[in-house]
């Protein structure tokens, strides 16, 4: 009588329980491994730039981060103790508890001595504050026989001599000579400069930074230091009176500065 059926062939009925058991235990470690992992449930890092710690610290448990402050810096247009980069980057997909490091800006400002330029030339007034982690304020002429040389410096308002302490990168307006035989300049093309080359450009030829307005583009501080200028008034070539204004605008987008 002939035989039928799985029972009657046992190696056959080993082999697929065998094969079955096998995917069953693929199926089984696929599945842990995407729990363990938390596959698909990537978190995207939110951007700290600017926020205070006390806030970083707040949104970072809500989103099951963690934050650790790696360094500090100083700089003066952004507020004590907020901010100023972090790693990963804004945007950057990350794991639960993944750690964000935070550079900080420093709670305590760092003061720099302001040096005498009076007597210099504006470009040798721009290169010694500079060196001194200074920088040109606005700059005022006057009647003198001698264009552009410095005869006050001042802060805030107020003249300042050498050997005053003042917080770094803030800014010593000058005021210079300027002869009525030699007071005009050439404005530069500044498009496609950030603000600080942008900024000392038109220093050093003698002209004021006017208004500086930036696109909406520019979310965030950081966005800030990498914006460029797409457009500037008066543009350029034009000739004007020194100590004349020009306005910049700036843009983190590329088309615009196409």
């Amino acid at each position: 009588m002939a035989k039928n059926g799985l029972k009657d062939k046992p190696l056959l009925r080993n082999f697929l329980w065998g094969i079955g058991f096998l995917v069953a235990m693929i199926l089984v470690l696929q599945l842990a491994l995407t729990i363990f992992t938390r596959h698909n449930r990537e978190l995207t890092v939110p951007d700290f730039t600017a926020l205070d710690m006390k806030t970083v610290n707040r949104v970072a448990k809500n989103l099951h981060l963690r934050t650790e402050i790696a360094d500090s810096v100083f700089v003066r247009h952004l507020p004590l103790g907020v901010v100023f980069s972090q790693n990963p980057v804004a945007g950057s997909r990350v794991k639960k508890n993944r750690r964000i490091f935070i550079t900080i800006n420093s709670t305590v400002p760092r003061m720099v001595t302001v040096p005498s330029v009076i007597g210099y030339s504006l470009r040798q007034a721009q290169a010694e504050l500079a060196a001194n982690g200074l920088n040109v304020g606005k700059l005022t002429y006057v009647s003198d026989i001698a264009t552009n040389n410095v005869l006050r410096q001042q802060y805030k308002g107020k003249d300042i001599g050498s050997g005053r302490k003042v917080e770094t990168e803030s800014k010593i307006d000058l005021v210079l000579g300027l002869n009525s035989e030699d007071n005009t300049t050439d404005v530069p093309n500044v498009k496609g400069f950030t603000y600080s080359v942008a900024s000392a450009n038109l220093i050093e030829n003698s002209l004021n930074v006017g208004k500086v307005r930036y696109d909406d583009s520019v979310k965030n501080y950081a966005d800030s230091l990498h914006a460029v200028v797409y457009s500037q008034s008066p543009a350029a070539p034009a000739h004007v009176g020194m100590g004349r204004s020009v306005d910049i605008y700036l843009t983190v987008d590329p088309e615009k500065t196409k």
